[in-house]
């Protein structure tokens, strides 16, 4: 749509019990980029050397020494951060306008931290961060005047179950903080056994999945007289156009008949990522050698896939945040309603618990999609 841009914008949290491995694949994920980040990092502590030994001796010393008459403090190169502040993140992004990930092995670190350096409200410039805002800061502890007018900034890190409520705390799966993030929750969450009898691939996947981010990596961005990145424009085919919107459309017409405030929510958040997965798909096609410039029909029907994955994992999420939250009276309920129940038998078995015929059909509302499915008019079924 006119006006209308995405960017690759990700937050993702891998959801596991303890002992379940979790932080396996992530750190497999980021490794290219950590490896990356450790050859700039060294290059970058010899350039601090050299400018700190320039900026000892006398001007009129400097060229004759083989230095430059007026050194720049040199700027460390990264894709990579952990434990920041957002004066910190602001800083960091001035300095790599490029992209950068925030890796934390333990997602709790990151929220528990919000507004422990001040008193502002950092789950809010995160969801401004996820939208992709300039990025200002003109805080006095900050570097003055930074202005970054397309920051790219992705989360990820795992993340336990039962520390999913404290996630959902502080009004953030209120203000629409919890959508934007992806949970990736395996169905199986048992300790793993370790097996020799476990087939490998046929190749060399840390290696072939180094090269990929390696020519991604190696892309060149375009910028302005300003230095700020020039996007590249990937648009929609006509057919994939189609595609898209007839499901967003099939979506809405399925939120609007569900009336779940909770469905919704995540709803309007996954077509967002709907786009942002057809690009990525896309930008992962040209990285392995495809140069297509449109995003097809094909891709978008990857996206959609991944879409809804992700739809399922945030009810799931949604669900523990909710049974969670629930009342004794409510967990009463939920308890004595069976595995499928009409919409009769749930209120006779409220009743008996001491809940009131509209407050049960006002709980059934609230919590369709999280903690109950309408299977059929007037037929429930309980997740």
């Amino acid at each position: 749509m006119p006006g209308w841009k995405e960017y690759a914008i990700l937050f993702t949290a891998l959801v596991g019990s303890p002992g379940t491995n979790k932080s396996h694949p992530l750190s497999f994920a980021v490794q290219p980029l950590i490896d990356f980040d450790a050859e700039q990092a060294a290059i970058f502590g010899e350039a601090m050397k050299r400018y700190e030994v320039a900026m000892e001796l006398p001007p009129k010393d400097r060229a004759a020494k083989g230095y430059d008459t007026n050194p720049v403090e040199p700027k460390r190169v990264r894709f990579t951060m952990q434990d920041v502040t957002p004066e910190a993140v602001h800083r960091i992004l001035s300095e790599n306008r490029r992209s950068l990930v925030l890796v934390s092995d333990e997602l709790a670190g990151w929220f528990k931290n919000f507004n422990c350096y001040n008193n502002g409200s950092e789950s809010e410039f995160w969801m401004s961060v996820f939208n992709h805002k300039a990025a200002m800061s003109d805080r006095k502890s900050s570097q003055s005047g930074v202005f970054i007018r397309n920051p790219f900034l992705c989360v990820i890190g795992t993340i336990q179950p039962k520390v999913l409520t404290e996630l959902a705390a502080g009004n953030r799966n209120a203000n629409g903080f919890m959508e934007r993030i992806l949970y990736v929750f395996p169905s199986v969450q048992s300790k793993v056994r370790w097996n020799r009898e476990r087939k490998s691939p046929s190749f060399d996947i840390a290696v072939a999945w180094s090269e990929i981010l390696s020519r991604l990596i190696g892309i060149v961005p375009a910028v302005d007289s300003c230095g700020e990145i020039i996007p590249e424009d990937v648009p929609f085919s006509p057919e994939a156009l189609d595609r898209l919107f007839s499901w967003q459309n099939e979506v809405t017409d399925r939120c609007n008949a569900e009336g779940s405030d909770t469905l919704t929510s995540i709803a309007s958040k996954l077509e967002i990522y709907a786009v942002r997965f057809s690009l990525l798909l896309a930008l992962a096609d040209r990285a392995c050698g495809d140069e297509k410039k449109l995003i097809d029909a094909d891709t978008v029907e990857r996206a959609i896939r991944l879409t809804e994955y992700f739809r399922v994992t945030a009810a799931k999420v949604q669900g523990i945040v909710s049974e969670d939250a629930l009342t004794e009276l409510q967990l009463a309920v939920l308890s004595e309603l069976p595995r499928t129940f009409t919409t009769a038998e749930g209120v006779a078995i409220a009743a008996k618990c001491g809940m009131s015929e509209r407050s049960f059909k006002r709980f059934i509302k609230d919590r369709k999609g999280v903690l109950f499915v309408h299977s059929a008019h007037g037929n429930y079924t309980k997740l």
